[in-house]
C-alpha cells in the first residue's frame, strides 16, 4: 500500500505518466496519419498506372510501390474501392476494344 507521500503518489509522477502517456498517443496518431497518407498516394500512382494503360502487374512490382510498402499494406491497397474500381474499368476496356495483351 502506497502511501500518500510516497513518489509514485505525488503530482509530479502522476504528470509525468500523463504527458508520457499523451505523447505515445499523439505519436502513434502521427504515424498513423503517415501511413494513410503513404498509402493514398500509392493507390493515385497505381489507378493512374492502370489508367494509362499499364498491366497491374507491372505497377504492383514497380520500384516506386515495393519500396514504400510492405506486403501486408500492399494487400490493403489492393482491396481499395477506387483500386477495384480502375481494375474493372480495364478489363472493360480490354473486353470493348477485344485488346487483351496477349499478343504483347
Amino acid at each position: 500500500m502506497e502511501r500518500a507521500d510516497s513518489p509514485a503518489s505525488s503530482p509530479k509522477v502522476a504528470k509525468e505518466e500523463y504527458v508520457s502517456d499523451l505523447t505515445d498517443k499523439i505519436r502513434k496518431f502521427l504515424e498513423e496519419v503517415s501511413t494513410d497518407q503513404l498509402e493514398e498516394r500509392v493507390v493515385e500512382y497505381v489507378i493512374r498506372e492502370v489508367g494509362n494503360g499499364r498491366k497491374l502487374q507491372e505497377a504492383l512490382h514497380d520500384p516506386y510501390v515495393r519500396n514504400r510498402l510492405s506486403d501486408e499494406k500492399l494487400q490493403s491497397v489492393l482491396e481499395t474501392p477506387e483500386v477495384i474500381e480502375a481494375l474493372e474499368r480495364s478489363i472493360s476496356g480490354a473486353f470493348e476494344s477485344k485488346d487483351f495483351g496477349f499478343l504483347q
